[in-house]
Order: C-alpha cells, then structure tokens, then sequence
C-alpha cells in the first residue's frame, strides 16, 4: 500500500472515531502537517476544518501519532 493510501485509511478511520467527515479530517491533518498548532487551527482556521472543536482536534492530533 502506497503512503497516499496509507494516509487515507488513516484519515478515515480518525473520521469514523470523531464522527465527522474525512475531508475535515485531512484539511486538518494539512494544517498540522504545515505546522499550525491545535489552538490556531481550533480558533482561526473553523472555515478549513469545517468547524472542528478543540477536543477533536486534540484527539485527532493525539490518534496520527
């Protein structure tokens, strides 16, 4: 399985667990990958993520590791 691939297993299966959509989940994932914290993400990036809170986002930062 190539790492494309890997990522959106990965991504989806975040998404099922916080049950919200796998796109939030991977612009999510992107902003994180670029550096952004969880706290810029969860105050100033809602319109990216699709409105994910502080504490799926700390789930979600906690679960890729």
């Amino acid at each position: 399985m190539n790492s494309s691939a890997v990522r959106k297993s990965v991504n989806a299966r975040i998404a099922e667990e916080l049950a919200v959509a796998e796109n939030q989940v991977a612009a999510a994932v992107r902003l994180l990958d670029e550096g952004s914290t969880v706290p810029f993400i969860a105050r100033y990036r809602k319109e990216v993520t699709g409105s994910l809170d502080d504490a799926q986002l700390r789930t979600l930062d906690e679960r890729l590791r």
